[in-house]
């Protein structure tokens, strides 16, 4: 075992030119009134490595350009398709249109633990909410699930950012999982 030099892992890499037609991955996301310019950033981020179809950005989510966002997303607000809405429920309905199912990542009365979706949840938008707040309640009630990260410790959530990478790459996993089946 070595560790893989700059070189050897821009071989596995996409270039630039490959990304509008690259097969994506059929999961979207939904920012609904992020704050923070640096985890919109991470969130890019994230969306790039899982080859997110696409991320909607929704009521005051700070959207690029933006010299904030680009510090933490690295050139990823490049590769990552994304739109903006004032209205969140504007972008739901037009993922409602397509058969997309809008899950929450949010403590609900009906949310499971995000483990246990299952490759019949694709194609799904994933929505993350305010870092204060959450989820909004006018999103909450055009739902079709809810997901939540359970919690051990004293705390009963994590950063948006993490807790979306975290359930975005299982997403993944559960999609690759299919794929091989």
């Amino acid at each position: 075992m070595h560790k893989l030099t700059h070189d050897e892992i821009a071989k596995n890499r996409k270039n630039l030119e490959e990304f509008p037609t690259a097969e994506r991955n059929p999961i979207y996301a939904l920012a609904d009134n992020i704050r923070s310019l640096y985890n919109v950033g991470s969130i890019f981020r994230s969306s790039d490595g899982a080859l997110l179809n696409r991320l909607y950005l929704t009521g005051y989510t700070p959207y690029p350009p933006r010299r904030e966002i680009d510090k933490t997303a690295l050139g990823s607000t490049q590769t990552v398709p994304w739109k903006y809405f004032k209205n969140p429920l504007d972008a739901i309905d037009e993922m409602k249109e397509q058969k997309i199912k809008i899950c929450l990542l949010e403590l609900t009365s009906h949310s499971k633990p995000y483990y246990d979706l299952a490759l019949q949840d694709f194609p799904m938008c994933l929505v993350i909410g305010n870092e204060i707040t959450g989820v909004s309640k006018e999103v909450v009630a055009s739902a079709d699930m809810a997901i939540e990260i359970p919690m051990y410790g004293h705390k009963q959530s994590l950063n948006v950012a993490v807790a979306y990478g975290i359930v975005l790459y299982d997403c993944v996993r559960i999609l690759q999982q299919g794929k091989r089946v």
